[in-house]
């Protein structure tokens, strides 16, 4: 670029150091590399980090052919850790205000749906498969999303052991593809939870005829017993100041010979703290565990059965995504300019772009774990 010939959008050296480390450049011709049009974002990211890193693409002033790409290496290089200066300061008190407070307790459990699952069921029409799943697909069969999609769903309602007759909770139940897959294929009767309006009317049409109730309600307040409850992609709001009496519900409503099934995405360590920008922008109040976390919570509460991790089939999942929501853009843009600006495109993409280098550089882990009480006394045998 003229401009940064000229020295204009030069980076600090720090910062020019630090992309060096993950093999980016600033104004380099690697489709990975990081295109600046104006020289204030190198002070976003020395003062807010991540935050002023995706606010600054949201403001279209910069760009990355392949954010994808960017994302792999920043991340497999661990530069979200080296933030130097006010941005690491920042990133020291979100740690203490996640650490302090508890984000997810009972009177927040809706905000999440409120500026994340209730932005429109047409934006995910566009953007999922015509089974409505918003979570990973399993792709080790599938050729496009959709398979990947119901082949996910089948494998959770074979991991449960679904049998005709029994009762299955769907905790977190989204636009109804579990509860419809479950109820229909293998002949359950499904109640199904979410704290997003949007969803449960959704879920309850996409159901009708089926044994499948849609309740819009939070996992503290439910009451009864059921064969057999899952959770598929709800976790990640759960926040880890919840984490005890979470499992602690699940006991509760878990009959004794059952089985539950928590799909979840995780971290590749523990951390005290979400993304800022994720936070702010996507999934309000979110956390994600790490392994170690789990096996804590869970010491003494439920035992686990079985533990499959497939956290690269995720990459390949947001990559579906983000093809769809590209190529439906012009549908959801017209006569919605108000709803759906351009500011909201690039978020968007900058959403599900980042999320995939998330995974593709392993920091992001895909995990789904069959947990039993003491009391089941059948042996489990392991599904893939």
């Amino acid at each position: 670029m003229e401009v940064a010939r000229r020295g204009v959008n030069a980076p600090p050296a720090v910062l020019r150091d630090l992309a060096a480390k993950a093999g980016i450049a600033f104004n380099g011709p690697a489709p990975w590399d990081i295109q600046v049009h104006d020289r204030h974002v190198y002070r976003r990211i020395l003062t807010q980090g991540s935050l002023g890193f995706g606010e600054a693409y949201m403001d279209g002033l910069w760009d990355c052919e392949a954010l994808d790409e960017l994302f792999t290496r920043l991340l497999a290089a661990e530069v979200d850790t080296r933030l130097p200066g006010l941005a690491r300061l920042r990133v020291l008190a979100e740690m203490a205000r996640q650490q302090l407070f508890n984000l997810q307790n009972l009177r927040r459990a809706f905000q999440v749906a409120e500026e994340h699952y209730d932005l429109g069921n047409d934006i995910f029409e566009v953007m999922l498969d015509a089974s409505m799943t918003y979570s990973c697909g399993y792709w080790a069969e599938a050729d496009d999303l959709h398979q990947a999609q119901l082949a996910k769903l089948d494998m959770i309602c074979r991991k449960l052991e679904l049998q005709p007759g029994e009762t299955l909770l769907d905790i977190g139940c989204g636009w109804g593809g579990m509860a419809q897959h479950a109820a229909r294929h293998y002949g359950v009767e499904v109640v199904g939870i979410t704290v997003s309006r949007e969803q449960q009317a959704l879920a309850r049409q996409r159901c009708q005829g089926l044994p499948v109730q849609i309740e819009l309600t939070d996992y503290r307040t439910l009451q009864g017993r059921f064969d057999k409850i899952v959770s598929v992609g709800m976790f990640e709001h759960v926040g880890a100041k919840n984490y005890p009496v979470y499992f602690d519900s699940v006991l509760r409503l878990l009959k004794d010979d059952g089985l539950f099934l928590l799909h979840t995405i995780g971290n590749h360590r523990t951390l005290r703290y979400a993304d800022p920008w994720i936070d702010k922008y996507i999934f309000p109040n979110g956390k994600l565990p790490s392994a170690q976390t789990l096996c804590n919570v869970l010491n003494g509460r439920l035992l686990i059965e079985d533990w499959h991790n497939f956290g690269q089939d995720y990459d390949r999942t947001l990559m579906a995504w983000w093809h769809n929501f590209h190529r439906g853009w012009d549908e959801l843009k017209t006569g919605l300019q108000d709803r759906y600006p351009r500011r909201f495109y690039r978020m968007w993409k900058y959403y599900l772009l980042s999320c995939a280098g998330f995974f593709r550089s392993r920091q992001g882990q895909l995990w789904q774990l069959v947990l039993s009480k003491r009391q089941r006394t059948r042996v489990y045998r392991s599904v893939r």
